[in-house]
């Protein structure tokens, strides 16, 4: 087990570029000392795992496994996100997504799985196969398989590797299961990489609706101080307009999808 702690201290302060001296001073230790942990000649504390993995901006749950292969309990629940303990999280989150429309967004586990999602998100879904609509549904793969928003994003190559970049980018930073086949099965999926053509301040969806284009921009959200794993794996994703024509076809939608059905 102390090897295996050892290995992990290593393998994240490598991925994160930092040298060991580096780490020393944002824990409020010796390089000597960091050597001694990540070579297994020094059984570190509890607090020490805990003060390394947070100086090395280690993710809840990875620092959970250093503490169990170092002897100690896990310091971070791992609430189920239906769970009355989330009762509040859930609660502001819907109303997070509910402050979004008339504007789609979701939120995603660490996988990309959709959580929970706004009114306006079943405009981006309205003609998705419903295999792509089957528990759990995975955003990233929405996005591109083919049965999904791809035939009707006009710029698919760009935003295609646009959306593949930030997988690859998430996996390198916060590893996760099945991120890498998540990644091949979509990379199979799209064109060959483009060359940049876009200058703008951000890589825009382009997306053709039944209601005309729709041109959307991503921004993401995260909780930046959560104590528990489910927690601190969600983030939120929101389509935003990326002009005023978009915006006004987003509103009448909106509009639309607020009258009662006759029946």
């Amino acid at each position: 087990m102390a090897s295996e702690l050892s290995a992990g201290l290593r393998t994240w302060r490598t991925r994160r570029r930092v040298s060991q001296l580096e780490l020393a001073i944002r824990a409020g230790t010796t390089q000597r000392h960091v050597s001694f942990i990540e070579s297994g000649r020094s059984a570190p504390g509890r607090d020490m795992i805990i003060r390394l993995a947070e100086s090395l901006q280690v993710p809840l749950r990875e620092r959970n496994q250093l503490l169990v292969a170092g002897g100690y309990a896990p310091a971070y629940d791992e609430t189920p996100y239906g769970a009355p303990g989330l009762g509040a999280i859930r609660t502001a989150l819907e109303a997070i997504l509910e402050g979004h429309r008339p504007y789609p967004a979701v939120v995603v586990d660490r996988n990309g799985n959709l959580v929970l999602a706004n009114r306006a998100f079943d405009i981006l879904t309205a003609d998705v196969e419903d295999r792509l609509l089957t528990a759990p549904i995975n955003i990233p793969r929405l996005l591109l398989d083919p049965g999904g928003l791809a035939p009707r994003i006009v710029n698919f190559a760009q935003w295609s590797w646009h959306v593949i970049d930030a997988l690859a980018r998430e996996a390198a930073q916060n590893p996760s299961p099945g991120a890498d086949a998540l990644i091949h099965e979509l990379t199979a999926l799209v064109p060959p990489r483009p060359a940049p053509d876009h200058l703008g301040l951000a890589v825009p969806l382009h997306l053709r609706s039944p209601h005309g284009d729709l041109h959307l921009i991503t921004t993401l959200t995260r909780f930046g101080t959560a104590i528990d794993v489910t927690v601190s794996e969600l983030r939120m994703e929101a389509f935003l307009p990326a002009d005023e024509p978009t915006a006004r076809a987003l509103r009448g939608l909106d509009r639309t999808m607020l009258q009662p059905v006759e029946v």
